[in-house]
């Protein structure tokens, strides 16, 4: 049964719908280009001089009592003792377990990439002031996390998880980035969704090739998420500049 849409659903609908005069597309299309490239201006002068840094994505609705906010905590935690700063969205939930662990090492950045939202994106109070930054748009603070995360830790999560997971594997597979870890926290979350991708993407249809079910990890721990991470760049030298 289809949802009935809301009027401000249907507002939305029959503007995106309505004739415009050609100066009010230009003069709204140019405020749209100089507004995104002010986003990605903010975003590279104050990520510039981050550092080695891990991506930790997941759901905006875990509580910290569930064992996910508190794996999180952890992983991230470690993570920062290890030299590595930890980049969220900067929200709720296990971002905002990820930037707590983060800030307790006191060791390494605790940044957080927040976004508007109409619900569940309220600032977490554990990120660094001078690592904070709120952006309108998805594409641009996706940028963000893609340019300068050296690594993915992806734990349970919902819509806004697996479009961030597989944007990754995406550039991954099309060689428009590096190879680099991405990291699949909770085997018993992730495995059928790993089982359909096998036997449906790759066995049934083969839309997917056998080389792609190893761009990435599934584990259980905190100490295997950060092996995973550490591992990887075992043979290369990673050293902080923050």
């Amino acid at each position: 049964m289809t949802k009935k849409l809301s009027d401000k659903e249907e507002k939305r609908i029959k503007k995106a719908f309505a004739n415009k005069k050609w100066p009010d597309i230009a003069s709204s299309n140019s405020w749209s280009i100089f507004k995104i490239m002010a986003e990605f201006v903010d975003g590279y002068q104050a990520l510039a001089r981050i550092g080695p840094c891990v991506s930790i994505y997941g759901s905006a609705r875990t509580k910290p009592d569930k064992h996910h906010y508190k794996l999180a905590q952890d992983i991230a935690k470690k993570i920062s003792e290890a030299g590595l700063g930890v980049i969220t969205g900067g929200g709720p939930g296990i971002m905002e377990a990820a930037n707590k662990g983060a800030q307790s090492a006191n060791t390494s950045p605790s940044v957080g990439l927040n976004i508007n939202l109409p619900f569940e994106q309220v600032p977490n109070p554990y990120q660094d002031r001078d690592k904070t930054l709120l952006f309108d748009y998805f594409f641009v603070r996706k940028v963000m996390f893609m340019k300068y995360s050296q690594g993915f830790i992806v734990m349970p999560g919902g819509v806004g998880t697996l479009d961030e997971l597989f944007e990754a594997l995406t550039l991954i597979q099309t060689d428009k980035r590096a190879k680099f870890p991405i990291v699949l926290v909770d085997s018993t979350y992730w495995k059928p969704l790993i089982e359909w991708m096998k036997n449906t993407m790759l066995g049934e249809h083969q839309y997917i090739s056998p080389e792609d079910m190893s761009l990435f990890k599934m584990v259980d721990t905190a100490d295997e998420a950060v092996n995973e991470i550490l591992n990887f760049y075992e043979k290369y030298s990673m050293k902080p500049n923050f």
